[in-house]
């Protein structure tokens, strides 16, 4: 059985398993905190970044390497365009989605969320204002561009759908919720992949886990 090495909460463990839940493929979540310097895990994965898959003989970092081969693997139920450049655009969007968009999220989380919470710590809410209003804005504008006003972003629900609301549910955590009445279609799509059965069960599982429910 494939092991997912993560915790519930990342919103790139969150990815991998919406995926494979939507796939039908069993898998066993291994619980594992990044970087949490623990010499066993880091054999596995030498970054300490979660998730890892091990399926097999095969180990694999990134949640982006991941679902690409889990997709390649279970080709049933594609959650990827299957024209050229469709795919192609379908990968920028969750390398960006994944890395600078994360990025911030995940600053707006710690913050606001971590902070209090795990280290009984005041949020540098200084910092958290940057993000909201001088960071994020031009990617939130470039994703509205992208997004559109209905339905997913390439008419069936893809990884690229998740790859983009992903980020903003950690930051929903943390109380941060994207303008509606600026970012419409952002904000639409990020409502409507919440509805996603598999996703909505895994975000009901996080909430639980973080003592949000």
């Amino acid at each position: 059985m494939i092991k997912i090495y993560g915790v519930l909460g990342s919103p790139f463990v969150r990815k991998v398993l919406v995926l494979l839940d939507i796939k039908q493929v069993p898998y066993e979540l291994v619980a594992q905190m990044p970087f949490a310097r623990d010499e066993n895990y880091q054999k596995l994965n030498p970054l300490g970044k979660v998730p890892t898959m091990v399926d097999g003989d095969l180990t694999l970092g990134d949640s982006k390497v991941i679902c690409r081969y889990l997709e390649a693997a279970y080709p049933d139920l594609p959650l990827y365009p299957a024209e050229v450049k469709e795919r192609a655009l379908a990968d920028w969007y969750e390398d960006l989605c994944t890395g600078a968009v994360a990025e911030l999220a995940a600053g707006i989380f710690f913050q606001r969320f971590m902070r209090p919470f795990a280290f009984k710590q005041e949020p540098d809410e200084e910092l958290v204002a940057k993000i909201i209003d001088k960071k994020l804005p031009p990617l939130l504008d470039y994703l509205e561009s992208k997004v559109p006003a209905e339905g997913f972003v390439f008419g069936d629900f893809t990884m690229a759908d998740m790859s983009i609301a992903s980020p903003f549910y950690n930051a929903g955590y943390a109380g941060y919720e994207v303008d509606a009445s600026r970012w419409p279609n952002l904000a639409g799509l990020i409502n409507r992949v919440k509805e996603i059965p598999q996703v909505s069960t895994i975000l009901a599982k996080e909430a639980k886990t973080l003592g949000l429910s």
